[in-house]
């Protein structure tokens, strides 16, 4: 999934975007707030971690600029400050959830896979289609009981297609949820990681579950 971390704190930024990464995570940094008002508008993302005390522009002023914006990409608020107060403010402005400073990593994961959830079908830690079970917590991945060994980027286009079963997802569509704002859309990585992906899941397993929709993108169903 594609995250954008608004935090002007750079050893703070840099040790988010190395754990979320390390989680098979996109991951796209701002360190002001009109910097990361301009990315939440130009870019497709899965979630927003976004700091209150910002310079340029306050964290609670960005969040409800995008929720009158009509952006609903849920957002994870971070502060530094205690009060009740503070958290109402930041949650009556927009935000989904909140989370104190300093925090334990492994919870702001589990706030990251809970908001994530929250925008699918999906309910569950576990994303079971057909015969393929995703653990999105431990990262592994087996069809009919045998374990597939993925690297980082083919499990996290992986879980893309699946929490998104059914749909046809474009080239456009791949690129902005799997991969940062660095990615050369003109490029045939995608379909070079597609190619990989189906080597692992669908070789000598039926039904084949990742299907190419000729001048479109792809569709992982159990039917063509």
């Amino acid at each position: 999934m594609r995250i954008l971390v608004v935090e002007d704190d750079t050893n703070l930024a840099d040790l988010l975007r190395r754990g979320l990464t390390e989680q098979h995570h996109s991951v796209d940094v701002a360190h002001d707030g009109l910097e990361g008002d301009y990315l939440a508008c130009v870019n497709d993302y899965d979630l927003i971690i976004l700091d209150i005390m910002l310079p340029k522009k306050d964290g609670r002023e960005v969040c409800r600029d995008l929720r009158t914006k009509g952006n609903t990409t849920p957002i994870l608020m971070l502060t530094a400050l205690d009060g009740v107060e503070q958290r109402i403010e930041g949650l009556d402005s927009g935000a989904d959830d909140y989370l104190s400073k300093p925090f334990h990593f492994g919870e702001l994961l589990a706030r990251v896979r809970s908001l994530i959830r929250r925008q699918t079908d999906v309910k569950s830690t576990e994303i079971r289609y057909a015969d393929l079970v995703l653990d999105t917590v431990n990262r592994t991945v087996a069809r009919q009981g045998t374990a597939i060994k993925l690297t980082p980027k083919e499990f996290a286009l992986l879980e893309y297609f699946a929490m998104n079963h059914g749909r046809v997802l474009t080239r456009e569509m791949i690129s902005e949820h799997v991969w940062d704002m660095n990615f050369d859309p003109q490029s045939n990585v995608i379909d070079s990681f597609v190619r990989f992906l189906r080597q692992k899941v669908d070789r000598g397993f039926q039904p084949q579950l990742i299907h190419t929709v000729r001048g479109v993108g792809y569709r992982f169903s159990e039917t063509e």
